[in-house]
């Protein structure tokens, strides 16, 4: 077996599936968390202020955005072309979240832009474009 490939499929495959994964499995457990009010009382005031007033249609952006990620990864591990679209449905997801995040009139320092915002638009925005590339290497089929 080659070395770079594990079943005709580049190892970076299997990596960036699996870290992908992780991110949104963490994703879910925090839209599970964020449920809690115990929990949210150690969350900073900013981000209390945004899960508090948060309308049913941005938290079921949220659930969406979370839970079509971690289907789209387990579809993408298991290599099957439906990932790129429930990749679009967890971009939709995070769009709709991030309206409603970036309205709430809060003041964001540049970590929280970037961690809160930039950061789940840039690996939603990824993940499509990485699960078509991988269809057209024929590692998705």
């Amino acid at each position: 077996m080659n070395d770079k490939a594990i079943s005709g499929v580049h190892w970076s495959f299997w990596a960036i599936g699996a870290v992908a994964l992780v991110w949104n499995v963490m994703g879910s457990i925090n839209f599970f968390v964020q449920m809690n009010l115990d929990i949210l009382s150690a969350y900073r005031d900013s981000e209390q202020a945004i899960i508090r007033d948060r309308p049913l249609w941005a938290t079921g952006a949220f659930g969406l955005a979370v839970f079509a990620g971690v289907l789209g990864c387990l579809l993408l591990l298991l290599r099957r072309p439906a990932a790129f679209y429930v990749f679009i449905a967890s971009l939709l997801g995070v769009i709709v979240t991030m309206s409603h995040t970036l309205g709430a009139g809060i003041g964001f320092g540049l970590g929280e832009i970037l961690g809160i915002v930039v950061g789940p638009l840039a690996v939603a925005a990824f993940l499509i474009w990485y699960s078509k590339q991988a269809e057209g290497r024929g590692w998705i089929s």
